[in-house]
């Protein structure tokens, strides 16, 4: 395949996926697809389906190139690496688009009823969540697995005894990392001259979860203390 036809197959799971990307992740090295006598790049199903889980895996997880390309790494070198963070592993050799899809936990876009039928939400909750913007409806009025992940994690949370105006912190905890992520991000570009907006983002993704990482070992290392 030609990386136009490439784009053909993924055009619906990735709407947003450009030709760029995928020479930037060549660039990185997750990708290393064959080459004609002339230069241009031919695309196996392989390199399709293994395209698909590295962007299943950035949408859905969030995770860096660098975490991925290490386990990829491993697994092209018929490893059994440890598993990704959040549990995922792919055995060696066996990407495949369903497997990529398993692992992604992506679904399609969900209805407000649905949403709260799946999550459990209340209807107070899921007011409260949308006046804080913790999750919020495209513009046909339907929600990504984004917003389901948001509102299961805040049904848990009320059932110990969280009220909805407590999750007001979360937002503003996040749009505080957030202003530091675009403030790195936009330091980077001033420092090199511009980054295309591939570069960008794995930027942000990088700090995303080095913040993420930083988070959670502060807070386990303190419930730790609280026990000993």
């Amino acid at each position: 395949m030609s990386i136009g036809e490439v784009l053909e197959h993924i055009n619906t799971e990735f709407p947003e996926v450009r030709a760029s990307k995928i020479r930037f992740l060549e660039e990185r090295g997750l990708m290393t697809p064959a080459r004609t006598a002339a230069g241009y790049r031919k695309y196996t199903q392989a390199d399709l389906d293994r395209l698909r889980f590295i962007l299943a895996l950035q949408r859905d997880q969030f995770l860096p190139l660098k975490v991925i390309k290490d386990y990829l790494d491993a697994i092209d070198a018929g490893k059994r690496p440890e598993s990704l963070p959040g549990g995922l592993r792919l055995e060696p050799r066996s990407v495949s688009q369903q497997l990529a899809q398993e692992l992604s936990g992506h679904i399609r876009p969900l209805s407000r009823a649905e949403l709260q039928g799946i999550s459990g939400a209340s209807d107070e909750l899921m007011k409260t969540l949308e006046s804080y913007r913790l999750i919020w409806p495209d513009e046909t009025g339907r929600y990504n697995d984004h917003s389901l992940k948001v509102a299961r994690a805040a049904v848990t949370l009320s059932e110990f005894g969280f009220e909805p105006r407590h999750l007001r912190a979360f937002r503003i905890a996040a749009d505080r990392e957030l202003g530091m992520v675009e403030q790195a991000t936009s330091g980077l570009a001033r420092n090199n001259g511009g980054i295309s907006k591939e570069r960008a983002m794995e930027a942000a993704r990088e700090i995303t979860q080095a913040c993420l990482s930083l988070h959670a070992g502060v807070v386990s290392a303190e419930i730790t203390d609280m026990n000993d």
